[in-house]
């Protein structure tokens, strides 16, 4: 239920929220506004937006394409860009799908890295059907990518250490929207990442590569032949990204969405 009188009008919340730099104040306002079963909520959480929490993690959920995922404090919200690892990821799984080696017609997916599931959730909502497995080393994350993922098996460890041996060799599509800010670069993110999304989701090494670089190296052991590994990477970072997979014998692209501002690494485990 939404607020039906506030002791903040409509305007001076708008504001308030641009003059905090929130670039789509309306909007967010309107979001709060809805949020809100009372007055004195509503203050509450416009005093918070202000003071610099994820608009997601107050309202405890954000739009990811076309999916309400929950987001809990402290996870990662899901960032617009990611949408095309997603589609990238989903056009892979298909063409898996309709192979006539592929016998059971549901190729294996993995989310690694997962965070609140959101990149796995949207998944299974576009391919029937999937085998999806996910896996985060935030103990946060893992139980809120459980919420959002349901009968899905979501589990807790570092990278491919949270899996279950049987993947080994079977995994037709591994998505790794790993953290790629370079250590020196985290201070100078917005206050509401920085402060209020986990190190861990964020950190990527020196050169914001060092995950990569681990996920890239034990990949070829869990693809299946013909499997891709997908990651998430900057513009700027995609051709020693492109380097790395290649070193690990992945044939490797770059896919880049200008309307995203999403830059995404696929690697395919040759073998077919």
């Amino acid at each position: 239920m939404s607020v039906s009188s506030s002791p903040l009008p409509r305007a001076v919340v708008v504001d308030r929220l641009r003059a905090a730099g929130c670039v789509f104040a309306e909007d967010e306002a309107a979001l709060l506004i809805a949020a809100a079963r009372t007055p004195d909520e509503l203050a509450a959480l416009v005093d918070r937006r202000v003071a610099g929490l994820p608009l997601e993690q107050l309202l405890g959920w954000a739009d990811f394409c076309g999916l309400r995922i929950l987001v809990d404090p402290g996870v990662f919200v899901p960032r617009r860009r990611t949408a095309l690892l997603v589609s990238e990821a989903a056009a892979l799984a298909r063409d898996v799908a309709a192979r006539p080696d592929h016998v059971s017609g549901a190729p294996v997916v993995v989310d690694l890295c997962c965070g609140s599931g959101a990149v796995a959730a949207v998944l299974v909502a576009r391919l029937d059907p999937v085998e999806v497995y996910a896996a985060d080393i935030d103990p946060a994350a893992v139980a809120c990518a459980r919420r959002n993922l349901g009968d899905a098996q979501v589990y807790e460890g570092d990278l491919f250490d949270a899996l279950p041996a049987e993947l080994r060799g079977r995994v037709d599509v591994l998505v790794a929207n790993v953290p790629y800010v370079p250590t020196d670069a985290i201070g100078l993110m917005p206050p509401e990442a920085r402060d209020h999304e986990s190190p861990v989701a964020l950190d990527g090494g020196t050169d914001g590569l060092a995950v990569v670089r681990r996920v890239a190296a034990g990949a070829p052991e869990w693809l299946a032949p013909g499997g891709s590994l997908l990651v998430e990477t900057s513009e700027r970072q995609a051709p020693r990204a492109l380097e790395t997979f290649a070193g690990h014998g992945l044939r490797a692209r770059v896919a880049r969405s200008e309307e995203l501002g999403g830059t995404v690494v696929v690697g395919t485990r040759p073998g077919l």
